[in-house]
């Protein structure tokens, strides 16, 4: 059995004392101090937030970037909205993304003609890289 520790005089032993707005209550049986334990929610890593956030602002859609982070879209959105990020209005160019291992990433700045014609931004993903690139638009 988990034992509960009192806010109030740090005693060890407590018993169950009732269910307040859906969370356990419990009583210290040496202050006869009532506390509830708080919650320990899910918590994702801040690596992925800033990835997530980086990658919005590279142009990606939520569901790319659920389907590069494995991160819910939806939790994407929520932080988009809770660090009030905003895309630039900058229709001109078009980004595209490939994933890369550390050795088609050699292999592609090898060539000469990837690296002319278009803008590129490199990001860690893990143990692979991404690479977007921006191409303008033909009109």
């Amino acid at each position: 059995m988990e034992e509960r520790v009192c806010p109030n005089c740090g005693g060890e032993e407590s018993t169950k004392s009732g269910i307040v707005k859906g969370r356990q209550r419990y009583r210290c049986k040496n202050c006869k101090y009532h506390f509830t334990v708080s919650r320990l929610g899910k918590k994702i890593d801040d690596y992925y937030v800033t990835k997530a956030l980086q990658l919005y602002l590279e142009g990606l859609s939520y569901r790319e970037i659920e389907r590069i982070l494995g991160v819910s879209h939806v939790s994407v959105i929520n932080w988009v909205r809770q660090h009030k990020v905003k895309r630039p209005m900058n229709s001109n160019y078009h980004p595209t993304y490939r994933i890369l291992t550390h050795d088609e990433l050699i292999k592609f700045y090898q060539n000469a003609a990837n690296l002319k014609g278009a803008g590129m931004v490199l990001t860690e993903l893990g143990d692979k890289y991404m690479l977007i690139r921006w191409e303008r638009f033909r009109d």
